[in-house]
């Protein structure tokens, strides 16, 4: 089983222990900011669930129907990811909104106390495990997933200390404050998440100082007289590029074809955690203001 697939299945077992540990305790002490909790550690479990769907999906082979594969169902996924915590964030602000206009006193708060600190000792290794994960396979669906833990991470740290100062001074106050407090980072972290995907879902060419490191091995293959119609994009674990390589009009196709695989090989290294794959086209001669002028045209 891929690593990546071993991570979601780690974080769907402890989102589950989390969601029936902070929802009981969350329904018992009327505690917004340990509902929250509990709503977000949910939302971890259906998205783990989804995540591991996805990678499963993504590594399917290339087929007559999907030419180029599966792999773009892991941007979706990190999309529909943000979606949810945002959504999730949206109905968290609600809930603190409600108990600041009708407020109501928390209970049990030795039992919540102890739940948030249990999760976030559990969460902390969770977000070690995941940041593992993500930096050695470069996933973006375990970058995202990381990342949401690593809000929960930020969270239950905040709700354990809001629940500490409530023990201590009795002002309800605090608990939806801190509920705002976390809908708002919430939505704040969201959202690199969903512009990374939809970018990636859109096409988007790669950053441009790996466009520029792709240039400058074609710069420097003295084989080629030049190049032109540089184009790159990224689809989950997968990279895409195509180039026009203008070659001596008196060489050979054979010599053309070696030199073209060498070029790929050099691109190929350069991304040594996805895969790539590199279209050249070979040109006898520099075309790229023929073929300009005819898309004016």
């Amino acid at each position: 089983m891929r690593l990546e697939k071993k991570a979601t299945l780690v974080s769907t077992s402890v989102a589950g222990v989390l969601v029936l540990m902070k929802m009981t305790v969350g329904i018992l002490s009327g505690s917004i900011a340990v509902l929250a909790s509990a709503i977000d550690s949910l939302l971890d479990l259906t998205i783990s669930l989804f995540n591991y769907f996805a990678l499963n999906t993504a590594e399917k082979n290339a087929d007559e129907q999907f030419n180029f594969g599966r792999n773009k169902i892991e941007p979706l996924a990190a999309v529909i990811e943000g979606t949810v915590i945002s959504l999730s964030a949206l109905f968290i602000l609600y809930e603190a909104l409600v108990k600041i206009f009708h407020p109501r006193e928390m209970t049990f708060m030795q039992s919540s106390i102890w739940v948030m600190l249990v999760s976030l000792i559990i969460t902390f290794f969770l977000v070690m495990f995941l940041n593992y994960v993500a930096k050695k396979t470069k996933n973006m669906v375990i970058k995202a997933d990381a990342l949401h833990y690593k809000i929960d991470l930020f969270s239950n740290g905040a709700v354990l200390m809001a629940l500490a100062l409530i023990s201590m001074t009795g002002e309800q106050l605090i608990d939806p404050i801190l509920g705002i407090g976390i809908a708002i980072f919430m939505i704040y972290s969201s959202i690199p998440i969903i512009k990374e995907g939809i970018l990636m879902l859109l096409d988007a060419a790669l950053p441009q100082e790996d466009i520029e490191k792709i240039e400058n091995i074609l710069a420097k293959q003295t084989d080629i007289n030049d190049y032109h119609f540089l184009q790159t994009r990224e689809s989950g674990s997968h990279i895409f590029i195509s180039v026009h390589a203008v070659f001596n009009v008196s060489i050979s196709l054979y010599d053309a074809h070696t030199i073209a695989d060498k070029i790929e090989l050099k691109i190929k290294n350069l991304f040594e955690d996805k895969m790539v794959h590199t279209i050249i086209h070979m040109d006898p001669y520099d075309d790229s203001e023929i073929n300009e002028m005819e898309d004016e045209y």
